[in-house]
């Protein structure tokens, strides 16, 4: 008998109902305590089941995340309403199509539904203009206003439909701003949530490093991986895995993911699945052979060295820029130990100059949740600074919100072979120490962590030292 994919040791996923309900509470009163409407109707609806063209089946569905947030709901084509001054939440589901139920099988039920989801009342989407907790019933006891996102709401419902006759107010802006500047901080279900999807792709990544030696494709890793996650409860990926060989880990965000191993020394896999619509998000850097080379020990070691300071400074109330630019430093520190760049410079000027953003061109980190790239960082990509043109986090961070503290030196040739050729860093960067560390690739390392007053918890689990990554390989 073949052995079973499904690891029976790993923690069980957390149980309990979704906080949809203290979610939308959070959303009505950080709207009213930032200068939005004081009472109103909350107005969201959920993706649509759509079809690939061309064809009768459907497309992968994935649950618009801002709606998920307040009810919980993972179904598509359903609706929803937060009546903030009466505190009562509706959600509106599917009703029953004898079709439907031929091909799928029986839809959840509103009692169902009731007893699954954080929602005051379910009802089928057909009662959502009449009966005694319709749209309609809502805006006919008070003189209301509908906050709603543009271009995800049916709004001609309410300014040219049946409900025009009730005049409410439509307004664009705060359900955005509210649920986005909610999301960043995270209560313990959604922690728990993201806790799991680490620990069952830390276990993915894990079993990738034990087929390191077997593997003679980027493409066989990468089903390694999902194949892990899938088995163990996590059928959804958070991201499109990058799984980089050899030179092709320089590119940040590689998406071939079906090059030759041989001949090349390392693999950069960053990978990670989602549970319940909450995302992991971990990379690892190992050597293909089992054993780094002396220069990529060399560069796994300075990052290393990087995401482990940064992570001391990572606390409730810290500045995400500092954090950022103590990446940098260190960076210059050990980029300048190597030879790579001019001995004779100092860190100061090393920074001045902007040349580590040539080996470090992408932010420390950025928030995580619902999605990879969790919303509320304000990030300002127009920056002429290239040292925080990519950084997806600006100003201080909140207890309770998850980053990534993600640090990585890269060996680009793309457009820096062209900048050395054009004299640009003349004086800055030794060229001939410079390319004994192309075939090196790029090296990241990345952990997701929970933002705590005084410190941090680290959520990965899957281990990042060096002797245990070529231990791993080694099968030992």
């Amino acid at each position: 008998m073949s052995k079973t994919i499904a690891n029976p040791n790993l923690p069980a996923p957390p149980s309990g109902k979704y906080p949809a309900k203290a979610h939308a509470r959070r959303v009505a009163q950080w709207i009213a305590d930032n200068g939005g409407p004081q009472s109103g109707i909350i107005y969201l609806e959920g993706q649509s089941l759509r079809m690939n063209e061309d064809d009768d089946t459907d497309a992968h569905f994935r649950q618009r995340r801002h709606f998920y947030y307040l009810t919980g709901c993972d179904l598509p084509d359903c609706y929803f309403a937060y009546d903030t001054a009466a505190d009562r939440s509706t959600l509106w589901i599917p009703p029953i199509d004898p079709a439907f139920v031929m091909w799928a099988g029986m839809p959840l039920l509103p009692d169902q539904a009731l007893k699954r989801y954080d929602v005051d009342d379910v009802k089928t989407s057909d009662e959502l203009l009449k009966g005694g907790d319709s749209i309609r019933s809502m805006l006919q006891k008070q003189q209301t206003v509908i906050m709603a996102i543009k271009d995800r709401a049916n709004l001609d419902l309410f300014q040219s439909g049946s409900l025009k006759e009730c005049r409410p107010e439509i307004n664009f802006e705060w359900v955005r701003k509210g649920i986005e500047a909610c999301r960043v901080v995270k209560d313990d279900h959604e922690i728990a949530m993201i806790r799991h999807a680490n620990i069952v792709s830390s276990y993915a990544h894990e079993q990738v490093l034990a087929s390191v030696k077997r593997a003679k494709n980027e493409r066989e890793l990468n089903a390694v991986f999902v194949m892990h996650c899938h088995a163990n409860g996590c059928k959804e990926q958070a991201y499109g895995c990058i799984c980089a060989g050899g030179s092709n880990a320089s590119t940040l965000h590689y998406v071939h993911n079906d090059m030759p191993l041989e001949g090349r020394l390392n693999l950069l896999l960053d990978a990670g699945c989602e549970y319940n619509c909450y995302c992991s998000d971990i990379t690892r850097t190992f050597p293909l052979t089992g054993t780094f080379t002396k220069e990529s020990k060399e560069i796994y070691t300075l990052v290393l060295h990087m995401q482990t300071e940064c992570m001391k400074m990572i606390q409730a109330g810290v500045k995400w820029e500092d954090v950022h630019m103590k990446a940098h430093a260190l960076a210059a520190e050990g980029l300048l130990a190597l030879g790579i760049l001019n001995r004779n410079l100092s860190i100061d000027k090393i920074l001045d100059t902007r040349v580590t953003t040539r080996f470090l061109p992408h932010g420390l980190g950025h928030y995580l949740g619902m999605d990879t790239h969790d919303c509320g960082g304000n990030p300002n990509h127009d920056d002429p600074d290239e040292m925080f043109k990519y950084l997806r986090i600006r100003g201080v961070l909140p207890a309770n919100s998850v980053v990534t503290n993600e640090p990585g030196i890269y060996f680009r040739k793309f457009p820096l072979e062209q900048e050395l050729k054009d004299g640009k860093w003349e004086g800055i960067i030794d060229q001939e120490v410079l390319k004994r560390y192309w075939d090196v690739g790029g090296v990241r390392i990345e952990d997701d962590i929970w933002v705590k007053e005084g410190g941090c918890e680290n959520l990965t689990t899957v281990k990042s030292g060096l002797e245990y990554v070529e231990a791993t390989v080694n099968g030992s």
